[in-house]
C-alpha cells in the first residue's frame, strides 16, 4: 500500500521559511516523478514544482521560482520543498503527489496523494 506523508507545514510571519517533506512507503520512489501542490480554501488545487527521478526539476507557479526549491532523496524516500520568502499569499495545504511517468502540471495527472500538511503566513 503506498502511503505518501507530509510533514514539516505550520505557522509562520511573512518573510520566513519553511521546508516541507514527503516521505514515501510502498512506492517504487526512485521510479517516480513527485509534485508539490497546494489549495487554499475556496481555491482550485495548483501545481508548484515536480521533479523527476533523476532530479531534473519544473517549476509550474511563477510566483514559486526563486522562493520555493524542490528536491529528492532517493535513498531516504523523500521529497522535500524549501519555501523561502514566504507570503500571506502562500497560506494553502500543500501536497506531495507520485505518480510513474514524466512530470505534468495537471494534478489529475498524478494517483498518489498525501494528506497534506497546513501551511499559514502571517503578515
Amino acid at each position: 500500500q503506498v502511503q505518501l506523508v507530509e510533514s514539516g507545514g505550520g505557522l509562520v510571519q511573512a518573510g520566513g521559511s519553511l521546508r516541507l517533506s514527503c516521505t514515501a512507503s510502498g512506492l517504487a520512489f526512485n521510479a517516480a516523478a513527485m509534485g508539490w501542490f497546494r489549495q487554499a480554501p475556496g481555491q482550485e488545487r495548483e501545481g508548484l514544482s515536480c521533479i523527476r527521478w533523476n532530479g531534473n526539476s519544473t517549476y509550474f507557479l511563477n510566483s514559486a521560482k526563486g522562493r520555493f526549491t524542490i528536491s529528492r532523496d532517493n535513498a531516504k524516500n523523500t521529497l522535500y520543498l524549501q519555501m523561502n520568502s514566504l507570503k500571506p499569499e502562500d497560506t494553502a495545504m500543500y501536497y506531495c503527489a507520485a505518480r510513474y511517468a514524466g512530470c505534468s502540471t495537471s494534478w489529475s495527472a498524478y494517483n498518489k496523494w498525501g494528506q497534506g500538511t497546513q501551511v499559514t503566513v502571517s503578515s
